[in-house]
């Protein structure tokens, strides 16, 4: 039995999951093994002591008892989770044999390294890159997150990077579009909080239904899905028509924008209205309320974009600050993510100098339709015949599930999983591997949602055999013939460097400090001297070329459809007589992801799984609030429990997770309806963009 210190110690640390608040934390240390109370670290400037509810409890994850603690092989069926232990040189062995022998018959590109979020620190998360680089094994392009937002936002600003998120604390109206912060990054939430208090400041919220942030807004603005790009055109309509358009910024800072006023014209609220179901009142109301408010922050999500025509709808919300002039006040201007302030050399994490010939890089989002051999996604390459997984959770999250599974499930394919707990895709290993959490290895880290490097120390060991992502990485590169000088390094000693190549303070500096912040002068951060592309102009007029930047194949999916001018993309899956209805996939509060599904407090929390309907839409289907339901798309169907809820519109479903498969009848999970075709311009997770069919159960 471990012995619990009378007076705990507090150690420093930062949240590692996929959120763009990467919190500062403070931890209860109990002793070596046990931490108690997880806190918001009170010193720095973004988290100001707040946290979510679900990394407060963060002794429910990391001393789970069903955590994995030792490296195991696989005895039954694929996907039946029935292991038996092995030695860690078993576990390792077994698998660089595997990888040599694709390499031998089908080439090194037969080998794909499989990775994404589940920690956002550089060196365990990017680390396997340096193994990707030296043996020249397939790449993985990163889409289920930042494909369809990124190029949108870049390709009026020319970076991604905004205004100091803290400075909605001196804002008068901050509009939070496409996002829920009460769910996905409580610290936007406390920053609004003191506006309101200090400033009397409004918040306005554009969502596709009525989320904990909708319901905390003072002005509200409920749409359906895939329409935000023509409530956008009708509220900058409105700013032209009414005099709201600040020409002197305008002619100084934007490319076209006569030709923009014009191009709006036609796009009235009665035509924006007709699209996205909100009331010609309420949009008239609000771009007013935009347009006398020179110092209104908008904060843009990611949930928005994440539909068929989510570029184009980003570039168009993004364009509305262009048109008042707001980015020229304290307090104004846009925020999308600053995650191209920190401009990292990570050439030693990520082993580029090793990098050999452009070698075949695979959609992460298109992983069934690539372990099924689609000619499209192999590109003239081999079969993929090995993986290495780390940091995601491919048979839960990627979209058209039913090919995820069945790619997963040819004998042919070995399959390595470094995780954390028995999770759908573990269950398909062939060899299992125990990792560490994140208290229990060192690494670095920075707040796309803010502008914080900051250093993610050790607090505790690691419980059984448990490994981290960097050590996993090094033994397998010995046994592969893998030669890098980064395999050899601590993780420390890989943090420092790269600090010193990215001209950042030391690890000394930060290991003292916690944390450094980078936010450039506000003139940089405001575009004060000119926006990043090269004429210095906030683009109206889209280069859709230059913002598929984030594609290492080119530009992807329809590209030639995309709208020059912001517009309504009509690229989505409308509803029709078959699929009469929207779906969209939406985070739960106390899940991240496929993450935290497994601690009974957010079990507890989230229920069941659920769909939320409007009941007017239940009674006509014949359906009571609680009836089980099977909800259809194309793809396949999923069993979920009706909830009727009448803060979205008619025709509108949302079921908010992400439940394990098992949860749902017969193991199908919600991505069984969502789909993996690839987006103009550089693909993307499409989770909010599905049309389907609600039947009773």
């Amino acid at each position: 039995m471990n012995h619990i210190a009378p007076n705990p110690k507090t150690g420093f640390s930062v949240c590692p999951h996929d959120c763009p608040s990467a919190c500062a934390l403070e931890v209860e240390l109990l002793d070596d093994h046990t931490i108690g109370r997880v806190r918001g670290a009170k010193n720095n400037s973004y988290t100001l002591g707040v946290i979510c509810e679900k990394v407060a409890r963060y002794s429910e994850r990391i001393h789970h008892p069903e955590r994995l603690l030792h490296p195991m092989k696989r005895v039954g069926p694929k996907g039946a989770g029935q292991f038996e232990r092995i030695s860690w040189d078993q576990a390792l062995d077994i698998t660089a044999k595997a990888f040599l022998e694709a390499e031998a018959e089908f080439g090194a590109e037969s080998v794909w390294p499989y990775y994404y979020a589940g920690t956002m620190g550089l060196v365990m998360r990017d680390g396997i890159e340096r193994l990707r680089h030296t043996k020249s094994y397939s790449g993985m392009y990163g889409t289920v997150c930042i494909a369809l937002s990124w190029p949108g936002y870049f390709a009026g600003v020319g970076k991604v990077a905004g205004v100091d998120p803290r400075e909605m604390q001196k804002s008068d109206l901050i509009v939070v579009w496409g996002g829920n912060p009460v769910n996905t990054q409580v610290n936007v939430m406390t920053h609004i909080g003191i506006a309101r208090k200090n400033r009397g400041a409004k918040l306005a919220c554009v969502d596709i239904y009525e989320t904990g942030t909708m319901k905390q807004a003072d002005i509200k603005l409920l749409i359906k899905p895939g329409t935000d790009g023509a409530l956008a055109c009708a509220v900058m309509h409105v700013l032209f028509r009414d005099g709201h358009a600040n020409w002197d910024y305008l002619n100084q800072y934007t490319d076209c924008p006569k030709e923009f006023e014009a191009h709006l014209k036609p796009r009235t609220p009665e035509w924006a209205s007709a699209i996205c179901g909100a009331p010609v009142a309420e949009i008239e109301a609000f771009a007013k309320l935009i347009g006398e408010t020179p110092k209104t922050f908008f904060r843009i999500g990611y949930g928005f974009t994440r539909s068929r025509n989510g570029a184009a709808n980003i570039h168009a919300v993004t364009s509305i600050p262009a048109v008042t002039g707001a980015w020229l006040h304290e307090g104004g201007g846009a925020l999308h993510s600053n995650s191209g302030t920190f401009k990292w050399d990570k050439s030693l994490i990520e082993g580029k100098d090793a990098a050999k010939a452009k070698h075949r890089v695979i959609d992460m989002a298109r992983v069934g339709e690539a372990l099924l051999g689609n000619p499209h996604d192999l590109a003239g390459g081999p079969p993929v015949k090995a993986m290495l997984i780390q940091n995601t959770n491919p048979l839960s999250i990627a979209p058209d599930q039913t090919k995820v599974k069945q790619g997963f499930a040819r004998e042919d394919l070995f399959v390595c999983v470094h995780e954390q707990f028995m999770t759908e895709t573990a269950k398909y290993a062939d060899v299992l591997l125990p990792a560490t959490m994140f208290l229990e290895h060192d690494d670095i880290y920075q707040g796309g949602g803010h502008s914080h490097i900051l250093f993610g120390r050790k607090l505790v060991n690691a419980p059984g055999e448990c490994r981290s992502n960097h050590e996993v990485i090094a033994d397998l590169a010995k046994r592969v013939g893998a030669q890098h000088r980064g395999f050899a390094m601590s993780p420390r000693e890989i943090i420092d460097e790269t600090l010193k190549a990215s001209c950042r303070p030391s690890l000394d500096v930060l290991d003292v400090e916690s944390w450094v912040d980078v936010m450039p002068d506000f003139d940089t951060a405001h575009n004060i001297k000119g926006f990043a592309h090269p004429d210095g102009k906030y683009h109206f007029k889209a280069d859709w070329k230059a913002a598929a930047f984030l594609s290492p194949n080119g530009q992807l999916g329809p590209y030639a459809d995309l709208p020059p001018l912001p517009d309504h993309y009509a690229a989505i899956e409308e509803a029709n007589e078959a699929y009469p209805f929207r779906l969209a996939t939406s985070p739960a509060r106390t899940f991240l992801n496929s993450t935290f599904n497994e601690t009974p407090s957010s079990v507890k929390r989230e229920g069941r799984p659920t769909v939320l309907a409007h009941p007017s839409d239940l009674e006509e289907n014949g359906i009571a609030d609680g009836d089980m339901v099977h909800v259809g798309s194309a793809r396949g169907q999923v069993a979920l429990h009706a909830k009727a809820h009448a803060g979205q519109r008619r025709g509108v479903l949302i079921a908010e997770g992400l439940w394990p498969n098992e949860a749902h009848e017969g193991g199908r999970g919600i991505n069984t309806l969502t789909g993996a075709d690839q987006p103009a311009p550089a693909g993307g997770g499409t989770y909010h963009d599905n049309r389907v069919w609600l039947k009773k159960a």
